[in-house]
């Protein structure tokens, strides 16, 4: 049987601010040495070909994970990534992409599915469980239940059941059980529950059945109008959907290291802490200080005194200060600036595009710098601005501009003036990467200000 990944990579990434954004979510972040989506991937292919890879996202995030594409040593087929109209849940994700593999002539195929934003240790008895799995999945719909390492309120539970008949770590799953209260929590690890890791291993015939058995109108929507059943289908997760229905659910208890980062507390859980029980990213000191998350991508020295149990995260724009505890209520913060019509909500000071990525390095009521970063060959679009004007600086590689009807290649050290409402692009020409610094000058300086009059990416 031909073994299939799916990959989830959607979700708004809002537990994890300012960090993780909605167009930025914690799966494209590289929290660790590269990001939790590129881990997830290479563990797919530990089981799958890139070929028999697929990528389930939406439109929003399309750019973010071909940049993760690129950077990955194996090539998985841009046409493996499908688009979600609509963010539906998990269940609706699943079943559209199975659509997929089955257009595909593989009606006796096994499927793994990975949410994109976890970390998971991967060592012998992570391969060992997962074969294991693979043999499971062609009779049952199979997740994988996590040992606990302490009473958690913020997972989902399992109760393993029964042992199934020659298997080794698989069970029947008696039930599925919503995150608990400390006192349940602690029952629950104590009556060998087991965490809900949300991976799923099944053959595609059996999903096919279990799905029309037990949603049979999602199912048909889907098979009958693919992608325009979106707007009316319901959010739903698979969890809910189909593994708490049917009489398919079995469990194989999974016993490393595993956390779904769902928030800061989390974070300072899985990092390696020093010898004061601190955790620091970035350039830090501390004097007295035990048992605290520093987590800071700016250029700035944090410096704590006498300082316990404290979570300190710091990005270019924005600055979080809260309770070792805590953390789960940063979602609460998230809605006030929502609400409050704040870009910072949603928008990362690092913003990519098709033709590469800009960051803002300070602005004012008046004018705005960026740092710009256009990848080898790339261009950005013919456009014009009706609010501001331009100075571009060329700080590495060449930069090809063309001003009007006059065009020019610039060198590092170089730099040009774009005037308000001229006519002007910024092209990479060579094979290495181009940056330049943009300041803008004017009394409107949003990024709807650009008339786009020709692009190569199809963008109005």
């Amino acid at each position: 049987m031909e073994v299939y990944s799916i990959i989830l990579a959607g979700g708004k990434g809002t537990r994890l601010w300012p960090l993780s954004r909605e167009e930025y979510p914690k799966q494209f972040y590289n929290l660790f040495d590269k990001s939790l989506f590129r881990r997830t991937a290479e563990r797919a292919l530990l089981f799958s070909s890139p070929q028999n890879t697929l990528i389930v996202t939406n439109k929003t995030h399309e750019i973010l994970v071909e940049r993760e594409l690129e950077r990955m040593e194996v090539e998985i087929p841009r046409e493996n990534v499908l688009f979600e109209p609509e963010m539906r849940g998990t269940l609706p994700a699943i079943y559209y992409s199975i659509l997929e593999i089955k257009k595909r002539e593989e009606e006796d195929a096994l499927i793994i599915v990975f949410p994109s934003d976890h970390f998971i240790e991967v060592n012998e008895e992570y391969h060992k469980v997962f074969r294991e799995a693979l043999k499971v999945g062609k009779k049952y719909i199979v997740t994988f239940g996590i040992v606990p390492r302490r009473p958690h309120t913020g997972y989902g539970y399992i109760k393993p059941g029964r042992r199934i008949e020659g298997f080794e770590n698989a069970f029947f799953v008696e039930k599925f059980v919503e995150k608990p209260d400390e006192k349940t929590a602690r029952r629950y690890v104590e009556e060998g529950y087991f965490w809900n890791s949300g991976m799923f291993v099944f053959s595609l015939k059996t999903l096919e059945e279990e799905c029309k058995c037990h949603q049979y109108e999602i199912a048909k929507m889907l098979e009958n109008n693919g992608e325009k059943a979106y707007p009316r289908l319901p959010e739903i997760s698979f969890d809910c959907g189909i593994m708490e229905k049917t009489s398919k659910a079995a469990v194989l208890r999974l016993n490393v290291l595993w956390s779904d980062l769902g928030n800061f507390d989390s974070i300072y859980e899985t990092f390696e802490k020093d010898e004061n029980g601190n955790v620091a990213i970035g350039e830090s000191v501390c004097i007295e200080s035990r048992d605290n998350l520093i987590y800071s991508t700016s250029d700035r020295l944090v410096a704590l005194i006498d300082v316990s149990d404290i979570i300190f995260v710091e990005t270019s724009d924005a600055s979080l200060i809260c309770r070792r505890g805590s953390s789960e209520r940063v979602k609460e913060l998230v809605r006030i600036l929502e609400e409050r019509g704040d870009e910072r909500a949603r928008v990362s000071p690092t913003v990519h595009r098709p033709w590469g990525s800009f960051t803002v390095i300070g602005e004012s009521e008046r004018w705005k710098a960026k740092k710009i970063f256009v990848k080898p060959r790339r261009r950005l679009s013919l456009q014009k601005h009706h609010h501001r004007s331009e100075h571009w600086i060329v700080i590495r590689g060449n930069a090809k501009v063309r001003v009007g009807e006059f065009e020019k290649i610039l060198k590092s050290g170089e730099h040009i003036f774009i005037p308000l409402g001229e006519v002007h692009r910024l092209e990479n020409p060579e094979d290495v990467p181009l940056e330049i610094i943009e300041i803008q000058l004017g009394d409107y300086l949003g990024e709807d200000d650009i008339e786009r009059l020709e692009d190569d990416f199809g963008r109005v």
